[in-house]
């Protein structure tokens, strides 16, 4: 049995200590709230984001591509018809409490409800955690279901943030997947890597390293100064702990939509031993309209981006589709015939 260890305290209290107040985030950073255009309603998805993040933005700056991501703004209030609370239909792919099985050969548990980060444009801001994440009046049916389908090799913890839980709760969940022997492969969607790197203890690094599972990581992050010195080192020690980390990021208009910022995501994601494997369109859920980009556009970035990088740099561009088999790559060949203004 894993124990809770002088780490597991420290990111704990660091975890505690996110920003939750507007007021207090815009002091840190210097700004008033004129400069930001403040939601006038309230909103029911609140302000949450870690002080080391905070310290990545740059002071008085509002179109800080960090702040943009965390911080909500009048846009959010404009209702558009295609942006809705479930945009990827994911209640109708539940198997069982907790558990969503959309795509042939694995399956996505909800391990909690709870993240580190408020993501704006998250597209389970309006999920229904309460009845779905994975706790344990729940999981025993989740557990069952995965036990009585052997077609299932590879499970995939999600959330919110699986690693919101702290390394006794992750040890035990993960001790009870590895139990069930048709599981070939644990994957695990994190952002606390990168936005709370103390979160990459040596108690969590026992528990991967621990299981009979191929473990993968997919990280987040969406432009490269979210990758400081310290998020590169936890990175470069999941690797050398025997995970596989992948990153897998959201195209966002305002935070990343520059060839100049996805090669620089790119090459630093590299440097850390960690290699590009997504750039997702963004899912229409409502709120967060206002950080689309067209199609087009980013058929144009990615073609450029892909001229510049070996290929093993450039993520894949896709969308995922309700009901689709898995996730639908963007076609670039009608967008590598012209390079895109910066």
């Amino acid at each position: 049995m894993i124990s809770r260890s002088e780490g597991d305290f420290d990111w704990q209290s660091s975890y505690r200590q996110a920003i939750t107040d507007v007021g207090v985030l815009l002091d840190h950073l210097e700004l008033t709230s004129d400069q930001v255009e403040l939601p006038d309603e309230h909103l029911d998805f609140p302000l949450r984001v870690p002080r080391s993040f905070v310290a990545r933005m740059q002071p008085r700056d509002p179109r800080d591509p960090l702040l943009l991501q965390v911080l909500a703004t009048r846009a959010e209030e404009s209702r558009h018809p295609d942006y809705v609370d479930d945009p990827l239909a994911e209640e109708q792919a539940i198997k069982a409490p907790g558990l969503l099985h959309k795509y042939r050969g694995r399956a996505l548990l909800v391990a909690t409800g709870a993240c580190a980060v408020h993501c704006r444009y998250c597209f389970r801001r309006h999920f229904p955690y309460g009845e779905q994440s994975a706790t344990q009046r729940v999981r025993r049916q989740a557990l069952a279901a995965l036990e009585g389908d052997p077609s299932i090799r590879e499970i995939i913890l999600s959330g919110g943030d699986p690693l919101s839980l702290s390394n006794r709760a992750f040890g035990e969940l993960v001790a009870e997947l590895a139990a069930i022997p048709h599981l070939r492969r644990l994957r695990i969607h994190s952002r606390l890597p990168i936005v709370l790197p103390e979160r990459v203890d040596a108690g969590l690094l026992e528990i991967l390293g621990g299981p009979r599972f191929q473990t993968v990581m997919v990280v987040h992050a969406n432009h490269p100064r979210e990758i400081d010195d310290q998020v590169g080192d936890v990175l470069q020690r999941l690797v050398a702990g025997g995970t596989t980390v992948l990153n897998q990021a959201v195209l966002l208009a305002g935070v990343n939509d520059r060839v100049d910022t996805l090669c620089e995501l790119s090459e630093s994601l590299f440097a850390n031993r960690v290699l590009p494997y997504y750039l997702n369109l963004l899912d229409p859920v409502a709120g967060a309209a206002h950080f689309d980009v067209p199609e087009g556009r980013a058929q144009e970035l990615l073609a450029a981006t892909a001229a510049r990088l070996p290929g093993y740099l450039v993520p894949r561009l896709v969308r995922e589709e309700p009901g689709a088999a898995a996730k639908v790559p963007v076609d670039l060949r009608s967008a590598y015939r012209a390079e895109p203004s910066q």
